[in-house]
């Protein structure tokens, strides 16, 4: 049971929080992004919730823990991934007005997948040792 609730708490992380503070003039509404980005955006913040919705779907009526850990990782560690090598290509979680949102003296999202991706880990580790190896 922990490790459906650990996995509901990061499914809302990445399927509702992530597009609450991201629908906004900072992001989806930017009108200093170009068009093509802002659709972007919005395509990854709808596969992000959709995939969200499947984990629940997954985690609560099919009981498969594993590919709902999988699916959240995917999602949690590709945005790490991103922020690892956003020198590489121009990215930063700095607003355009140079705003940053924090929270412990770090970035929230970094900080918001962090522990997503450490809750994803101990459900994925919960539902080992419930069931044995796979």
């Amino acid at each position: 049971m922990i490790a459906k609730i650990l996995l509901t708490v990061c499914a809302l992380i990445y399927g509702l929080a992530v597009p609450i503070l991201e629908v906004n003039t900072t992001h989806v509404f930017n009108p200093h992004w170009p068009a093509h980005a802002r659709l972007h955006e919005v395509w990854q913040l709808i596969t992000n919730s959709g995939l969200a919705v499947y984990t629940l779907w997954l985690t609560w009526r099919k009981k498969d823990i594993r590919t709902s850990v999988a699916i959240g990782l995917f999602v949690t560690v590709g945005f790490m991934i991103s922020f690892l090598i956003r020198d590489f290509y121009g990215g930063s979680m700095v607003h355009p007005d140079g705003s940053e949102k924090t929270l412990l003296g770090m970035n929230i999202g970094v900080l918001g997948f962090l522990i997503a991706d450490a809750l994803l880990l101990i459900a994925y580790f919960l539902s080992r040792k419930s069931s044995g190896p796979a």
